[in-house]
């Protein structure tokens, strides 16, 4: 009997998983254009963003669906962090939907006359569907149907668990009550990783009279605190400001929660006036309405204070990079006199290029697995925009033709240095745990290429040495370096002592690391360029390391 009962509970699980699942990543793909165009065109304010947040999120059923997209947005400049704030709140108030369709459910239908017919219309439209988002609307409707259908299983399963188990023992109330049903409603969600999918098994089980109303409420409250681990996992080793749309998410949530825990009883007062139902129907539509009722509350608390939500973000998250990222020597007062403009101009290029040389020894020492790199990337990309914002500048001042005609030079060195961070990326994605062993005497081959590449670009950090001049006749000689290096992969790869997909990942990190020193050092070649060499040396000696300035 307990047997038959756990293997319900476990099926019941698995039905109901498996539906979320479909019906989420379903909604999703069927509305990608819809969710693109919403996000980019519907945020133009707080408030606006978050009754974007609650539609987008009730259409696909899941919250972190739109957090990853808002992340994306934020990051590629199209929605600012109040907006994408916005949407944060909006998608929190649009979870509560699942609440209400499992009430729903509960109120007027018998789940198997809902559930069976929408399998079978999904199957329909997804063997029909083709290449069409039809095939998607297939996905959403059978997973709505076997979403309902584990409704009906746990229902079942819960009522024999019932008459079998006396659980009302375990439905004690008060303080710890409310605090050990928090944690069920937090270890919910953390392990489905799932606020919608232990919010309906939550309801489903207070359907089923498992749990007491005040148990369930409490529950509830920990499965909107246990979504914010989805957040804190998703933005590990993400950008700065993935962490702050993470941040911002956790502490609304948190928040919220606290709120909510304290006010249970008066808001569960509420809601059974504002239900007036009665039996198993009245505890789902409490529930719902609870739901709804303090995730609402918390927007109105956080809503008035967005601006200095964000302002407390940025503070404390990513307060580093933003001063790496500053310019040191970019003023706009020199834009008047436009000698003194490409001076600072030429000063914050050199900053620059120390910056990427930086990132590129940091890369090889650690073989492209540096810790701190997502953080010297952010620094260098805002010290980009910077500079190219102050070029735009100084081209429209009236600028002499000495100093116009090193503008397009200026903007090369940009371009060099960021095809170099680029290349760094990239390696660091499709190479991060490369083999680098070589058999034989092709091991010593490899270690002295990587041995150039560190050498050149150690040289490039100062131009007032002697050795800079000799660049130009070291990269020839690393390319035929590499092409040497590269035959003898082939070679091996050939008779067999090297697997073929290894000898393809090593040719492509060799390669893309001598690009990676050719860009930073034309990079500093063009930019040691834009000045004369007596100019920029001129206090440059044995002592000071032939330094290039005197202070950084």
């Amino acid at each position: 009997m307990i047997f038959s009962i756990l293997a319900g509970l476990v099926g019941g699980l698995g039905l109901f998983l498996l539906g979320m699942r479909l019906m989420t990543k379903g909604l999703r793909n069927a509305a990608g254009p819809a969710l693109r165009h919403i996000l980019g065109q519907w945020t133009k304010t707080p408030v606006r963003g978050l009754f974007s947040g609650f539609l987008i999120t009730a259409l696909v059923q899941s919250s972190s669906a739109i957090t990853v997209a808002v992340i994306g947005f934020v990051n590629a400049g199209l929605m600012t962090m109040s907006q994408s704030i916005g949407v944060i709140f909006g998608s929190n108030i649009g979870t509560t939907i699942t609440g209400w369709i499992v009430a729903a459910v509960g109120i007027s239908l018998k789940v198997k006359l809902l559930a069976l017919p929408l399998i079978g219309i999904g199957a329909i439209l997804r063997l029909t569907g083709g290449n069409s988002r039809r095939r998607y609307l297939g996905d959403a409707f059978t997973g709505f149907g076997v979403f309902f259908l584990g409704i009906e299983v746990l229902q079942t399963s819960f009522h024999s668990l019932e008459s079998t188990i006396n659980l009302a023992a375990y439905n004690f109330g008060g303080v710890l009550g409310i605090i050990v049903f928090v944690f069920i409603g937090f270890v919910l969600t953390l392990l489905m990783q799932s606020s919608s999918a232990a919010m309906a098994l939550v309801l489903t089980a207070a359907m089923s009279g498992v749990v007491t109303l005040e148990s369930a409420a409490a529950a509830v409250v920990g499965t909107n605190i246990g979504t914010t681990t989805t957040a804190m996992f998703s933005v590990i080793g993400a950008t700065y400001n993935a962490k702050k749309v993470a941040a911002a998410h956790i502490l609304f949530n948190l928040i919220t929660g606290i709120v909510a825990i304290f006010l249970i009883p008066i808001f569960l007062d509420i809601s059974s006036m504002l239900s007036g139902l009665e039996g198993t129907s009245n505890l789902a539509a409490n529930l719902a309405i609870f739901h709804t009722s303090f995730n609402l509350l918390g927007v109105f608390i956080f809503l008035p204070f967005t601006n200095k939500l964000v302002h407390l973000l940025d503070r404390h998250i990513g307060r580093e990079v933003a001063e790496l990222g500053k310019p040191k020597y970019l003023d706009k007062n020199v834009l008047k006199t436009p000698t003194l403009a490409m001076d600072a101009l030429f000063m914050e290029l050199g900053r620059l290029g120390e910056k990427v040389r930086l990132m590129g020894q940091k890369a090889l020492v650690s073989q492209f697995r540096h810790k701190d790199f997502i953080k010297d990337k952010a620094a260098v990309e805002s010290l980009i925009l910077a500079i190219r914002k102050y070029c735009i500048n100084m081209q429209h001042s009236d600028l002499p033709e000495a100093v116009a005609s090193k503008l397009p030079r200026a903007l090369r060195v940009i371009q060099y240095f960021r095809r170099t961070v680029n290349i760094i990326e990239e390696v660091s994605h499709e190479h991060a745990l490369l083999d680098h062993q070589l058999p034989g005497p092709e091991s010593e081959s490899a270690r002295h290429f990587r041995r150039e590449v560190k050498d050149i670009i150690n040289v490039a950090h100062t131009p007032c040495a002697p050795e800079f001049n000799e660049l130009q006749p070291r990269l020839h000689g690393l390319l035929d370096e590499y092409h040497r290096l590269k035959d003898e992969l082939l070679q091996l790869g050939a008779e067999g002592q090297l697997d073929l997909g290894r000898m393809v990942s090593l040719l492509d990190y060799y390669s893309n690391m001598r690009l990676m020193c050719e860009q930073a050092t034309k990079g500093t070649y063009y930019w040691a360029d834009l000045r004369r060499k007596e100019v920029t040396c001129g206090a440059a000696n044995e002592e000071n390391e032939f330094a290039w300035k005197l202070e950084e």
